[in-house]
């Protein structure tokens, strides 16, 4: 019998130590989740990763899988399509995971310019796209940013004042059907990016960072704050006052894998930690030259195998109030993962958290204690 080459039954070992180092469940929230309500979505979709709602607060509307806007019409109504990002095809009609989100597109971000009624949406293979407020099939706004083709557009938020868009493109170099690639790499290709629909002009605001992902504008409009999926922590970038000399700092560090980061109404940020991170996975990241060697060794196709065991295990739901200084104000945690899990964004809205999945077929709904 052949003896193991020993670099791979190496690399072997550390990619099931991170893998399993994402069900840990944590016992130090604040407050624990308790029966949310779950709106489940049409049948044969799934994984509604960002929601938003418009100007006269109805909704949500959801992204989902095949290139599909959903909004939720109340109970008695139900879903129903309001956009897609791509002229419909039989394919995608019949696809409800990644296999074709290449070609049928997958919306992640969406954000709505309250002044013109307009849906933004950040689509992780066709950039940065617009529909109307009657829906339909949404336009292309920008696709590139100093001639660099988006490879994973992620997420954004709008100033409502003015009309800019921030966004973020998570990488240059990886797609999203690849990020677990992506994270472990090592990859810093990530940018953010502000559109200005006046001038349609298109400008880099942050670069060489670790997989941005989601972005909050603060309240006056001064900072954004971007979560950097790979590093685990949020961050702090300047747009006004006297600190724009100096416009990137670390805000805060957490205890997982970052999602989306949202805006409260009163002014402070929801952050959704999709998963937990341990300590041999913080050391091994923190190591991108072992990434890259695992990335060559392991003999199966790593995305694949993930999408199993997400959709087999699951983690325990986080969801992280922070002020825009930093401090953390409210930790809620389904602690058993049986309902909650793998949260991709928790927006506040009418005394409620709602909060959207990268995977699971549902949004659920969490009633604010007063």
């Amino acid at each position: 019998m052949a003896k193991p080459n020993k670099v791979l039954v190496a690399a072997n070992l550390v990619l099931l130590s991170l893998f399993f180092s994402l069900f840990n469940h944590h016992r130090k929230a604040y407050n624990s989740l308790e029966s949310p309500e779950l709106i489940q979505l049409p049948r044969g979709s799934k994984g509604p990763e960002s929601l938003t709602f418009d100007r006269d607060g109805h909704g949500p509307y959801v992204s989902a899988y095949n290139g599909r806007i959903l909004k939720w019409q109340g109970k008695e109504q139900g879903w129903t399509e309001f956009a897609i990002t791509r002229p419909s095809r039989k394919e995608c009609e019949e696809s409800h995971g990644p296999e074709l989100e290449h070609i049928c597109g997958r919306p992640l971000g969406l954000r709505f310019n309250e002044k013109t009624g307009e849906l933004y949406i950040a689509d992780a293979y066709f950039g940065l796209l617009v529909v109307g407020p009657a829906g339909g099939i949404a336009t292309p706004v920008v696709t590139q940013a100093e001639d660099i083709p988006f490879t994973f557009t992620n997420c954004m938020d709008i100033d409502q004042e003015t009309g800019v868009v921030y966004f973020t493109d998570s990488s240059s170099n990886f797609p999203r059907r690849k990020f677990l690639s992506l994270v472990v790499s090592g990859d810093k290709t990530g940018r953010v990016m502000k559109y200005e629909p006046r001038s349609r002009q298109t400008a880099v605001i942050a670069r060489n960072m670790s997989m941005p992902n989601g972005v909050a504008l603060s309240k006056d409009g001064s900072f954004l704050l971007v979560t950097e999926t790979a590093t685990c922590r949020v961050v702090k970038l300047w747009l006004k006052t006297q600190k724009a000399e100096n416009r990137f700092e670390v805000l805060v560090d957490l205890p997982g894998f970052p999602d989306n980061i949202r805006r409260s109404p009163g002014g402070d940020f929801w952050v959704s930690v999709f998963s937990r991170r341990s300590e041999i996975t913080k050391w091994f990241l923190s190591y991108s030259v072992l990434g890259k060697l695992l990335l060559r060794v392991v003999p199966f196709d790593v995305e694949k195998w993930y999408s199993y065991v997400v959709e087999g295990l699951g983690s325990s739901a986080v969801a992280m109030k922070i002020s825009g200084e930093g401090k953390v104000l409210e930790s809620l945690e389904d602690k058993q993962g049986k309902t909650l899990k793998f949260t991709s964004e928790v927006d506040e809205m009418h005394g409620r958290l709602w909060f959207a999945s990268l995977v699971k077929p549902y949004v659920a709904v969490y009633k604010l204690r007063k």
